[in-house]
């Protein structure tokens, strides 16, 4: 059974996922351990997030069953953004039959990046060596199919300032807070902003509706202590990201296409 094909029923989920930690050679997922994994490319169509509402109302006013999703995630990481435009073409496809309430949770793939930021061209290289211009080769290919440009310019470093106000985001609601990951993932990976720069945390902000912001990141401690809480709970028993509980029980990693979100859903409804 390779990365990406259908799941059928619980008993191959779980035998999908125990593939998944032992092939991760295979996974589209990132580790903050300074390897990059990957699968086959996956055709997928072009999501546009602003037509997107979590609805997290209940299953039994609506008539259909709740579909339960936490994702653990770096704002730096492309294959969480991969991950996400998979998860968000399965959500529009199954809106008929489920409800879906969306949480996003922190991981830091390195949390010594520095704050003031450095030429992310660079630090791939120092980052990955002879294999950098592999692996933006085919990244390139991967956000191409989804009708992105991946974009190395600009600057990269600490992404906790884009964390807190994820998490700020999401007290105001799960929609807000999911749009805002779009927003801060495509301009980081497609427009070359800096996850780091205040004014593109806040104009991102501003893009979805969320208020506050920028009184909010004025001060380095707001939502410091909610951010360590977060990482934990939901990033110290993970390897790497994106990471997904669905339910609270059925768990997927790496940048899945939508056909495996899919039948996840059916297996956790059931």
């Amino acid at each position: 059974m390779g990365v990406g094909r259908l799941v059928d029923n619980e008993a191959q989920i779980n035998a999908f996922l125990e593939m998944q930690m032992q092939m991760k050679t295979q996974m589209n997922v990132y580790i903050p351990s300074n390897q990059i994994f990957s699968t086959s490319l996956f055709n997928s169509t072009t999501f546009n997030y602003r037509n997107f509402k979590i609805m997290a109302q209940s299953a039994s006013n609506a008539g259909k069953k709740l579909i339960k999703i936490d994702v653990t995630s770096d704002s730096v990481c492309p294959w969480c953004f991969v991950g996400k435009k998979g998860l968000d073409k399965a959500v529009a496809l199954s809106k008929d039959q489920y409800d879906f309430e969306i949480k996003w949770h922190p991981f830091l793939l390195d949390p010594s990046a520095p704050k003031e930021g450095v030429n992310k061209k660079d630090h791939y290289k120092n980052k990955f060596g002879s294999r950098a211009d592999q692996i933006h080769a085919r990244m390139t290919q991967v956000f191409k199919g989804h009708g992105l440009d991946y974009d190395l310019s600009g600057l990269t470093g600490s992404s906790l300032d884009s964390h807190r106000l994820i998490l700020f985001a999401g007290k105001q609601g799960l929609d807000k807070q999911h749009n805002l990951v779009e927003e801060l993932m495509n301009g980081y990976f497609t427009q070359g902003k800096f996850i780091g720069d205040k004014e593109f945390l806040v104009e991102s902000a501003r893009k979805v509706g969320l208020e506050g912001a920028a009184e909010f990141l004025q001060d380095p401690n707001n939502g410091l202590q909610e951010v360590n809480e977060e990482l934990g709970k939901y990033a110290t028993n993970i390897s790497g990201v994106p990471h997904y509980v669905i339910n609270g029980k059925h768990q997927l990693s790496g940048g899945q296409p939508a056909e495996v979100f899919l039948r996840a859903f059916q297996v956790a409804a059931n």
